[in-house]
Order: structure tokens, then sequence, then C-alpha cells
């Protein structure tokens, strides 16, 4: 990938799409093109067609996605499934029919069986069941990574995919009842806080494990693949690092300045009991995070305070 590319990045207005779209500017690429769904949906195979013949990018980055919580993937599981098998073929496919160099697909860390050997290698997937609060989700994304497989064995196509952890920083969701668990706990600790509440409610036990990386060293892992890596396998993208839920909610609560307690709502699911993923092939590349947990979250939480406080 040279800055000379025309670059394509669909889902530009996410926060993984964003920071992307950040990055390659910040490193000197000049033509970035992006399109809102004013332009095209991207579930509409008409619309994407039109837009990849006019935009003719050289390198495609689908980091366009339905995305959501636990709450949301289990209200919606339909749309979850039918939305982002849509997005997925109609970008990936029409990328190759436009004469696209390479693709860079972002898959989750939920494609692996919720009982996967931790840490979770990339050689897990398909090796057992999904955790069922996300399954819908789930098969969309490997549905996805099989397609870009096929696409580089029948017609050479340089699709290459990543599997991120917990990503988490500025242009997250705040909607409580979409968004994952970094955002919701920010907001509620923050409303706490402004309310004076005595407590703040969790879901769960607090005892998953779980790690998180924050949105910019993602957005540098993936211009760090679409630069040096082109192959078949899955690629995860991780720290290594992982917490319990319940100590990631007492940093959270330390970031934003809340003084009172931590209730545990153990009637509500927990989801996978703990997902850390294996990133030692990333790390054999020469790649590695740096932004730390806590100052990570001190970004996240002054970005919310920008742009989501007292707006909501």
């Amino acid at each position: 990938m040279q800055p000379t590319d025309r670059v394509f990045v669909a889902g530009h207005r996410g926060m993984v799409g964003s920071a992307i779209v950040r990055r390659l500017e910040n490193a000197g690429f000049s033509d970035v093109v992006v399109a809102g769904r004013d332009v095209a949906d991207l579930t509409d195979h008409v619309a994407v067609d039109r837009l990849l013949a006019e935009m003719q990018p050289n390198v495609v980055v689908l980091a366009a996605a339905k995305v959501g919580g636990i709450l949301a993937n289990d209200s919606y599981p339909a749309d979850f499934i039918r939305d982002n098998l849509q997005i997925q073929t109609n970008v990936i496919d029409g990328a190759w029919r436009h004469g696209a160099k390479k693709l860079l697909f972002l898959g989750s860390s939920c494609i692996y069986p919720r009982e996967a050997d931790q840490p979770i290698h990339e050689d897990s997937l398909l090796t057992g069941p999904l955790e069922p609060t996300n399954q819908w989700y789930a098969i969309a994304k490997i549905a996805g990574i099989k397609m870009c497989q096929a696409y580089r064995r029948q017609y050479g196509f340089d699709a290459i995919c990543v599997q991120p952890t917990n990503v988490y920083g500025p242009g997250d969701n705040y909607d409580l009842a979409s968004s994952h668990v970094v955002a919701a706990l920010i907001r509620k600790f923050h409303e706490a806080k402004i309310n004076g509440d005595a407590d703040v409610t969790v879901w769960g036990t607090g005892s998953p494990r779980r790690e998180f990386i924050h949105v910019d060293d993602l957005a540098n892992a993936c211009t760090f693949l679409l630069d040096g890596y082109s192959g078949e396998d899955n690629v995860n993208i991780g720290t290594g690092q992982e917490v319990t839920i319940a100590e990631f909610a007492a940093i959270v609560s330390q970031v934003v300045g809340f003084e009172g307690g931590i209730v545990y709502d153990t009637s509500k699911p927990d989801g996978t009991p703990r997902k850390l993923i294996d990133s030692s092939r990333l790390a054999g590349l020469g790649w590695a995070a740096g932004i730390g947990l806590e100052d990570g979250l001190g970004q996240a939480y002054q970005w919310f305070l920008d742009n989501v406080a007292g707006k909501a």
C-alpha cells in the first residue's frame, strides 16, 4: 500500500472506521475516500456497485457493520445477521469486481467458540459452539472471513481478515440500548457522578475476563497489516492483557471520578466467561499495542465529555 493509493474506508463514521481514516491521513495518504449512508446504503447491492464503479479504489477497508452489545444482539438477531451479510457480500464482491488490489475485512473476536482454549488462537475458528448472546453477529462475521478466503483462492484477490479484541476509544457509541461494555460503563459512572448516586449497577457477576484495545492502536495495526501482510490466515489484534469486568469497572469509576459503590446484577447475563485472544501471529510480524488501559480510558472519557455529555 502506497500513500498515492486511493483508499475507500467503508464505515468511516463508526469508531473504528473514523480512527482508520485519521491514521491514514496522518500517515500521508491524500486520497482517502468515504461515503455515508446518504450516499450509498451498503446493504443495497446496486448502490454499492455504483459507488465502487465511480470511486475505483485501489484499497478497501471494510469497517462498516451493524454492531451492538449483548442487549442489542439478543433483541435484534435478524437485523444483525441480515445486515452484516448484505454489507460484507456487497463490498467484498464489489471491491474485487471493480479492480481493488487489496481489501481488509474487520471481523470480531466473538467469532471464536464460547469455550475456546485461552488465549484464543486463530485456529480455534469453527471448533465449537458460539456464545449464544451474539451468535447471529458472529456467524455473519465468520461468513465474511470465509468469503475473503474463497475470493483469494478462486480469484487471487488479496483480501485479509483481522479479528480485534474488545475496542474502545474516541467515537464510541454511548447509547445504553446498543453500546458495548466500555461506553456503557463510562456513561453509567458519569451520570451517577453527576446525579450524586450512591452506586452503579453493572450487569452480571463481574467475574468474566476481557481484553480491551484502544481504537487508535487498532487503526495502527490495520495499516501495518495493509502494508506488510498478504495471507489467507486470520490475524488477531489484541494487547495480551486482560482484566475482570469487576476490575475494569473499578478503573472506569476511578477515571470518571465516581466515588460511590458498584453493585452487580447477577440476574443479567455475563456473556463469554473469558475472552483473551492470542496475538502472537501479529507480534511475530513486528507489531505491539502502545496505549495503556488507564490512559486510553482517560482519552475515551474526555471524548465523551466533549461530544456526548449534556447532549444526550
